[in-house]
């Protein structure tokens, strides 16, 4: 699958795999100068990038496990979703978990993206739904 980027900034670092077997392409932070995210805060990092995900797909945006796990920096979404219909820069929401001021450079792989087929399901009303054993049995009724 190839997907079309429009660098917006000369210097934006475009998505790239780190590895052959990389699920994720990295996406790293395109600022003007290093942003200190302060312990509980989040901060918008651009990408200086826009995209054209495919129609039928969407990009998943995850964090990257080293920098979420040693310095507390994660998407404060969780996990964000590109729309195969948006065209503006990409950004990702950066928050500060841990307990000490956290500087972002520019250049520096903030997360990652993971392109997955995105199924536009119909919703609709009904009057019932079928049974199951689990039922309406929700937050740890099937064990801990």
């Amino acid at each position: 699958m190839k997907i079309p980027f429009l660098r917006l900034h000369p210097d934006a670092v475009l998505p790239v795999p780190a590895t052959p077997g990389s699920a994720g392409a990295d996406l790293c932070a395109r600022l003007d100068a290093d942003v200190t995210v302060a312990p509980g805060e989040t901060y918008v990092v651009t990408n200086g990038f826009a995209a054209a995900v495919p129609e039928g797909y969407a990009g998943l945006v995850f964090a990257r496990s080293g920098l979420a796990s040693k310095n507390g920096l994660a998407p404060a979404n969780k996990v964000g979703v590109v729309d195969s219909d948006y065209r503006g820069e990409w950004r990702v929401p950066m928050h500060n978990h841990s307990g000490e001021p956290q500087t972002i450079r520019n250049g520096q792989r903030i997360a990652q993206v993971v392109i997955v087929p995105a199924f536009a399901p119909e919703f609709y009303e009904t009057d019932s739904l079928d049974e199951t054993e689990r039922g309406s049995g929700g937050l740890g009724s099937t064990g801990s």
